[in-house]
């Protein structure tokens, strides 16, 4: 879609790096949550292996490793850019099942019934990551997927060591609630405790049959076994849903922009990604402003200007945004530059606009739905992997809320998804994380739910047809506050120049249009705060008043090519504690 390409223009400025990323390397780099699933990405990129076999064998490690959000029970998204140029996005989101209605969450009187979505059997919907993972190694991948899958059978068989965060998060009463999950995590109460070896013997099995063939996932014994599972506690997922599952390999958005004489092409993710979309609709009416020249990373004048980007971009997205195989979107309205510098127009250069008064541009975009506008899970992983033909890979994937909706598959040891919950259950009312959602997102039967999920990938521009050199490789779990982070290291890295290690540790900003509240890290400078307030802004510092509580959001899991050496730089995010960048 041309009317993407579109040159965004911004300067440069110098900024320190506040923390050391791993040494830069030449040959190949992952980067993830888990030290246990970096390394198993490396191991198979060592044994020949691609970037998309390094990424499958990732996913399926965090699997095992990270049950909060890595897993076969959900969904994601694969961003794949070979080193000829070629891209691809492979969308394994989950789909809502057969017997799916729009009111499935309602009582009686239309008022969403609590938890409904959120919590058991009836809030699954037909999980996408063992097709997707699958699908990428079939048709992109050099060795087997046994191959690719060989370290995650192993931590789960042998078990791997958990660290205090990790051993502390098991004893979410999430898992508590439903019996299988509360064997499996909590040894029925005896709770694992830090230093503790964690074993997964049924999941072992189960990933042993998959490496023998994935698709029993979703026809024979196994589909059977999890459809009669989640049947029997009342769900609404049959043969039927997992055997009609299928994977969608979908055209990339491409954007193009510049900055400090360097031009740059940002390919990342469609619908029913609404990331991409949104942020390339932020980088257009950014495009009229040198933001170094308005100070530096993270200083109230630059932090202005974003936010109120950030405010109207999001306020289309709750708008227009669902299923593209279902919902005609208008994305070329909303990724046209003159839409752009309409809405910049609007932006006033000190002081921020009410949400409530915001008015979209006249002449560009169809009526938006007569629906009142009104969150999405940070329970999410994100990794990066390149290897050393120059192959990239961004993935992001998810069961949604914490443990996804609790319930585990009874003989088969892993956790299932919540994701319905990411549909509208009532259009102008908030999920279970705040965001706006839209008519155009409602449940239906075989849809999938948008997603704030925003793999990214950045190469310098192409030249007489010629692919650019990559430069970045990112993305990052957070729910709506996804968007944002991307945005937040994309500027950071571009724009001001941060390290990739900087980049992912600097404290983060994010605003959804609704609630019109300015979000910010515990630790964002409180200076800053201060002025932003003085501005006019209500902001909103995270879990302030928990002593306890790190009050951060997201995981940015960075790498970076070095322009001037072509070595790799990684940049794990250090809000969490036990993730990795592995070289070599």
């Amino acid at each position: 879609m041309s009317c993407f390409r579109k040159a965004v223009a911004f300067g440069v400025t110098g900024i320190m790096a506040v923390s050391a990323g791993a040494a830069p390397q030449k040959h190949a780099m992952v980067v993830s949550i888990h030290h246990d699933a970096s390394d198993a990405g490396l191991e198979i990129l060592k044994q020949g292996g691609n970037a998309v076999d390094a990424a499958v064998a990732v996913g399926f490690a965090l699997s095992v490793v990270l049950p909060q959000a890595g897993n076969l029970g959900g969904g994601g998204f694969m961003l794949i850019r070979d080193h000829n140029g070629e891209a691809h996005f492979l969308d394994f989101r989950e789909k809502a099942p057969a017997g799916a209605t729009p009111n499935m969450y309602l009582d009686q009187a239309g008022n969403i019934i609590p938890g409904l979505s959120t919590r058991g059997y009836l809030a699954i919907g037909v999980p996408g990551s063992v097709a997707g993972f699958a699908y990428a190694q079939k048709h992109y991948g050099k060795l087997t997927l046994a191959q690719d899958m060989a370290p995650a059978i192993k931590l789960a068989k042998m078990g791997y060591t958990l660290s205090e965060e990790e051993a502390r998060a098991l004893h979410s009463t999430n898992l508590t609630k439903f019996p299988e999950s509360h064997r499996i995590f909590q040894r029925d109460g005896d709770y694992y405790k830090t230093g503790d070896t964690f074993v997964q013997p049924e999941l072992a099995k189960t990933l042993q049959r998959l490496a023998a063939n994935p698709q029993e996932f979703y026809t024979g014994p196994m589909a059977k076994q999890l459809a009669d599972t989640v049947h029997t506690h009342g769900g609404l997922l049959t043969e039927a849903d997992l055997a009609a599952y299928t994977v969608a390999d979908r055209k990339p958005l491409v954007g193009h922009y510049s900055t400090g004489g360097q031009k740059y092409d940002v390919v990342t993710s469609p619908p029913p990604s609404s990331g991409g979309i949104v942020l390339l609709e932020v980088l257009n009416m950014l495009s009229g402003y040198d933001l170094p020249k308005l100070g530096g990373d993270r200083s109230e004048a630059q932090m202005h200007i974003i936010t109120e980007a950030f405010r109207r971009a999001y306020m289309d997205r709750g708008d227009y945004l669902g299923d593209p195989d279902y919902t005609v979107l208008p994305l070329a309205q909303m990724g046209n530059e003159r839409y752009a510098s309409a809405w910049r127009k609007t932006i006033d250069p000190v002081k921020p606009t009410p949400s409530a008064e915001l008015r979209r541009p006249a002449g560009f975009m169809p009526p938006p739905p007569a629906v009142t506008p009104v969150k999405e899970s940070t329970q999410t992983t994100h990794f990066s992997v390149v290897d050393s033909d120059g192959n990239a890979v961004s993935t992001t994937y998810t069961l949604n809320g914490l443990f996804g909706c609790g319930a585990t598959a009874e003989g088969l040891g892993f956790l299932l998804n919540n994701e319905m919950d990411d549909f509208s259950s009532k259009p102008g009312s908030p999920n279970m994380f705040g965001l706006i959602q839209g008519p155009a997102n409602a449940i239906a039967p075989g849809h999938r739910p948008l997603s704030s999920m925003t793999p990214t990938i950045v190469t310098a521009a192409s030249k007489h047809g010629k692919p650019g050199e990559l430069r970045l490789v990112l993305g990052s779990p957070g729910g709506s506050t996804i968007i944002t982070t991307v945005i937040n290291d994309l500027l950071s890295i571009l724009v001001n120049g941060l390290s990739v290690q900087a980049a992912a540790d600097a404290p983060r900003f994010h605003h959804q249009y609704l609630p019109d509240v300015l979000d910010v890290e515990k630790a964002f400078p409180v200076p800053v705060v201060e002025e932003l307030r003085a501005a006019g802004y209500k902001v909103s510092r995270a879990n302030e008043a928990d002593e306890k509580n790190p009050g951060v959001w997201g995981d940015s899991e960075l790498i970076e090519v070095n322009p001037k050496t072509g070595a790799l730089e990684g940049g794990h995010d250090n809000r969490r504690k036990f993730g990795k960048v592995a070289s070599y």
